[in-house]
């Protein structure tokens, strides 16, 4: 059985455009990974199975096509074990299905090349090209054109998802992103971004476009010099130069949902 952490992301910055002709919206995001991670284990098996997780698609899609693109059958047994939360911006589902597809091309005779495993990746969502490879990226196109950045690893991050929080579906963030004309002033906003980016300053990267919180402000106050929703929501980080203001900020949200505090890098 061979296994893989399989990390998740928050969106440093998340700016998003208009829908081109394939449905799908322009974005310009700012990807990292942290220290809140699942694990994925493969092994050979008779025929495709995913245990660990009832709600599991992804995975399973992940395997099927890698299947089909290497010309054999899926026979693999997986075992996903969740820590990432489910539908909260962190891309766990994206991240399994990034390790189930290397894990499950180590396995075969011809194993494929980095550009096919991206374009299958691209193909079962946009954030899964992003965990194929270590480190922070910038994310351009509908955000699987993926370019390694130079950034800081030596923050502290702190993770909340608020009691009772519930994402809406993707679709509808966007229906209502498109309805506020939310894409206007794109091209000012992405340039902002890699303004930022370009001088190092990650406090002056843009707001993300498609949610909020409150809670952003509440985290700044305590310390932060970053705070935003990450993905399309609902959990909130806020990045820290000092770990004892993180475990204060960690402390003052004691009983208003769940808290982590995790590294960046891997």
């Amino acid at each position: 059985m061979s296994e893989l952490v399989a990390p998740a992301k928050i969106n440093l910055a998340l700016v998003v455009g208009p829908a081109g002709a394939s449905g799908k919206h322009e974005v310009t995001t700012v990807l990292q990974r942290v220290g809140l991670a699942d694990r994925i284990a493969l092994e050979p098996a008779p025929r495709l199975r995913v245990d660990g997780f009832d709600d599991d698609t992804l995975v399973g899609a992940a395997l099927e096509v890698i299947a089909e693109a290497a010309g054999t059958e899926p026979r693999w047994a997986v075992r996903i074990g969740k820590e990432i939360p489910v539908a909260a911006g962190l891309g766990g589902g994206s991240s399994d299905a990034a390790a189930a597809l290397l894990l499950a091309n180590a396995t075969l005779d011809s194993p494929l090349g980095p550009d096919r495993l991206h374009a299958l990746a691209a193909g079962l969502g946009a954030d899964v090209p992003f965990f194929l490879t270590a480190g922070p990226q910038l994310g351009e196109g509908d955000g699987s054109t993926l370019t390694p950045l130079e950034l800081p690893q030596h923050h502290t991050v702190l993770i909340h998802l608020e009691n009772g929080s519930a994402k809406a579906s993707t679709a509808a963030v966007y229906a209502a992103f498109d309805e506020r004309d939310g894409a206007r002033g794109y091209e000012e906003r992405s340039a902002r971004l890699l303004g930022a980016l370009a001088a190092g300053d990650l406090a002056a990267l843009p707001p993300n476009d498609l949610a909020s919180s409150p809670l952003a402000d509440e985290l700044r106050a305590l310390g932060a010099f970053r705070a935003d929703v990450t993905g399309a929501g609902p959990a909130v980080y806020a990045l820290f130069e000092d770990p004892a203001a993180a475990a204060e900020a960690k402390e003052h949200l004691r009983g208003r949902g769940r808290v982590w505090i995790v590294p960046t890098a891997w």
